[in-house]
């Protein structure tokens, strides 16, 4: 009995690897588009910096407004999943080819730019929506409380992470190297990304967990939102999603920003973003240990609670705070680990198994990126007091990149305590 016992847990764990794998790629590819890409269309291939801005806005508007449609799209197909899931690989993996090397110059380069966003952010957004509704579904036919559900979300933000890792030093090198060869390069990484996201795919296809589709109503739109507005767990988790959300994508808007002009510091940017990431990584699998101990919201809560902590110390630090800094990014990194594991594992216990769950993963993706759209506010805000970036910043950029998240986050902790009755109710 105990050989077996360790057998189908050894056989457990590496389904959920299997599962947990694609995050790397999905991961590895978002950064770049969203950092790299304006960057290089700019400086490297000529475009003028309003084109690029009009072309990212529109872009990114489908974007965000696509998410719910795509989650009900899914939720409505009954085969051909695994058809949809590699035709959105390979577009995806073109798309991202394209972005690095335009065959078009002049005029046609705003519309080749507009055209391969697009087709990367319906392909990626395919992908990941999909890709968070199997996980959840993975649970259907077992009956080990959120075990499953954590350690599917663990190897999956695990990875992730380690996606965000390479997103973050592979690319800042290549941009910051000769400008002869950063298409080129850039192109090699294309290539790479496109081999770790074929092995990620083969993976989830042939030995993750299967996705255990249960018989559901499909409704038409109108009363799909109907169904999910009458879901109170599902209404009570979308406000401190919503609020944290903002609480982490504001200081990631602002980051190399404090860093630069309030430590001054811009030499060890690398390092602190590496800092932050890699204690995110290694917190994940503590949080999940703890899930599994305390429950899930608990968990989450004290994750808030150490976030708070960091984000409050760093808005005390001034030029030459070094050391400090490290800590802060070393605790916040560690609260990371919890607010990227445990809110999915919230949404799926809310979706009752009679119900579609990828138009709540929809809705769910598409508020995250409204968080992130509304983080960019605190650009023109900072602007409006006369900040300048590169040069010394006072005490207001360090309280709109610390400050303002500890308030999110703790209006969201606060509304997390509120309804965490009614959340740890799973629908039967």
């Amino acid at each position: 009995m105990k050989t077996f016992a360790i057998t189908t847990s050894n056989h457990q764990t590496l389904g959920y690897a299997a599962y947990g794998l694609l995050g790397l790629p999905l991961a590895m590819v978002a950064l770049p588009v969203y950092v790299q890409v304006p960057v290089y269309y700019t400086s490297q291939l000529g475009l003028s910096l309003a084109t690029t801005g009009w072309v990212l806005f529109l872009a990114r508007l489908i974007d965000t407004v696509q998410d719910p449609l795509l989650g009900r799209w899914i939720d409505r197909l009954r085969g051909g999943l695994n058809t949809v899931l590699i035709i959105a690989a390979t577009v995806l993996a073109f798309a991202f080819f394209g972005l690095w090397l335009p065959p078009v110059t002049g005029g046609g380069l705003a519309l080749w730019l507009g055209l391969m966003l697009i087709l990367a952010y319906i392909a990626h957004s395919t992908l990941n929506i999909t890709y968070l509704a199997w996980g959840a579904r993975i649970q259907a036919s077992q009956s080990s409380g959120d075990g499953v559900l954590l350690g599917a979300a663990a190897w999956r933000e695990g990875a992730g992470l380690v996606g965000v890792i390479v997103a973050s030093v592979i690319p800042s090198m290549i941009m910051a190297g000769s400008r002869g060869d950063v298409a080129s390069n850039m192109g090699w990484y294309s290539l790479g990304f496109a081999l770790i996201l074929m092995l990620a795919m083969l993976a989830l296809l042939r030995a993750a967990p299967a996705w255990q589709r249960t018989q559901t109503s499909i409704l038409n739109l109108k009363n799909t939102y109907q169904q999910m507005s009458k879901n109170q767990a599902f209404r009570l988790l979308l406000p401190p999603y919503f609020l944290n959300a903002l609480s982490i994508s504001i200081p990631a808007t602002l980051v190399l920003f404090f860093i630069n002009d309030r430590i001054q510091a811009p030499n060890y940017a690398g390092a602190f973003l590496a800092t932050y990431f890699i204690a995110g990584a290694i917190g994940l699998p503590i949080w999940v240990k703890l899930a599994n101990r305390i429950g899930v919201i608990s968990s989450w809560r004290i994750g808030m609670l150490l976030a708070i902590t960091a984000f409050f110390s760093a808005s005390l630090l001034q030029s030459g705070d070094i050391a400090a800094y490290f800590l802060v990014c070393l605790a916040a990194g560690l609260s990371l680990g919890a607010d990227l594991a445990l809110p999915p594992v919230l949404l799926a216990k809310v979706i009752a198994q009679d119900e579609p769950p990828a138009l709540y993963y929809g809705i769910w993706t598409l508020l995250g990126k409204l968080a992130l759209a509304f983080s960019g506010l605190a650009l023109p805000l900072l602007a409006q007091f006369d900040y300048q970036p590169g040069h010394a910043s006072g005490a207001l950029l360090a309280w709109i990149y610390a400050g303002v998240p500890c308030g999110f986050k703790l209006i969201a902790l606060l509304l997390l305590m509120r309804s965490s009755q009614q959340l740890e109710v799973t629908p039967s």
